[in-house]
């Protein structure tokens, strides 16, 4: 339990983790569904290829997508790209790192069903059983009055009648079961061997320092984009309160209770709405809201956080009647 828990905390630590969570959980859902799904070759040898090519492809084409959609890299590269330059400048550089961080983990479904398929073999025995020579193999059923072609076509049919008490077909769907799997052990070879080599030579001839920055301003402006979303939010829950409290005070009549404060009371009236407005950022009307977001699109903020982060603060200090000081929180 402790380790899952640990699991957890590092999936929703940040958003590269969480889409690194999203990326595994698609390619587990890949295997799930090619072993839950029931391939039927349709042993014609019109439609073998077409069909085995096409179950292949197809789903790991909509994992891709898929991968893409859920990819929060996808929406903040797509904002990055699309906005108006205003007082920041963009770096093509933050936006490369995003597409290919969004494209890796994008296809790591994709690849995983491919892999599975390769490994099965059925798939590929329906698409290449035809392509097969039956020379290569003893036990061809001769007495069916079908031609070679579509005795190979009807491999992938283990129940079909032609081959009760042969061996033929066993034959051939090991055969192309071995290419089949030869094929997928060397991909993901290939892919390993890649992979490795990128890490050992993108050091010798990448700057580290560059990789750095770039890491850095893509992770700001997806931490960026958050907090602006959870200040709107912030922002419209005060709006909307103010909004509903302001219109049942217009309903109520003006009435004037003489009532003693409270002792345990130890915020005014004028306190409590100084706290509200300080919320609200003094946006308080509908057009300062609309003038506020178009400003953040078109006109981003400089990357520039001096004016806020040496701001004076205000320092206390005590003294006697004499002048002399006493505490300060200086």
């Amino acid at each position: 339990m402790e380790r899952l828990k640990l699991v957890l905390q590092y999936f929703q630590s940040n958003s590269e983790s969480i889409s690194n969570g999203i990326c595994i959980i698609l390619a587990l859902v890949s295997v799930k569904l090619y072993t839950s799904f029931d391939f039927n070759c349709p042993c014609l040898p019109q439609y073998n290829k077409l069909y085995s090519l096409g179950v292949m492809i197809v789903p790991p084409i909509i994992l891709f997508f898929l991968g893409v959609l859920v990819n929060r890299h996808t929406g903040v590269m797509m904002d990055e790209w699309m906005r108006p330059v205003g007082k920041r400048s963009k770096n093509p550089a933050v936006v490369k790192y995003l597409f290919s961080a969004m494209i890796q983990r994008a296809l790591l479904a994709p690849m995983v069903w491919i892999l599975v398929t390769l490994l099965d073999g059925k798939i590929f025995i329906c698409a290449f059983s035809v392509s097969v020579d039956p020379a290569l193999f003893s036990g061809l059923p001769n007495n069916t009055g079908l031609d070679a072609i579509k005795i190979m076509a009807k491999v992938p049919c283990k129940e079909d009648v032609i081959f009760r008490n042969s061996s033929f077909r066993k034959a051939v769907s090991r055969y192309v079961r071995c290419y089949s799997q030869a094929v997928g052990w060397s991909i993901l070879l290939f892919l390993i061997v890649l992979g490795a080599l990128g890490r050992l030579i993108k050091p010798c001839f990448d700057d580290h320092s560059s990789f750095l920055q770039t890491r850095y301003w893509s992770n700001y402006l997806d931490v960026e984009q958050k907090l602006f979303d959870e200040t709107c939010i912030l922002h419209a829950r005060d709006f909307a309160r103010k909004c509903v409290v302001q219109f049942f005070e217009d309903m109520r009549e003006d009435t004037i209770y003489r009532m003693p404060h409270p002792p345990f009371i130890k915020h005014s009236r004028d306190e409590w709405e100084d706290e509200e407005e300080e919320r609200l950022h003094g946006i308080t009307k509908e057009e300062q809201v609309d003038q506020l977001l178009n400003k953040w699109y078109y006109s981003k903020p400089e990357l520039d956080v001096t004016r806020i982060a040496h701001r004076p603060r205000m320092c206390v200090t005590w003294e006697d009647h004499n002048g002399k000081t006493l505490y300060s929180d200086v």
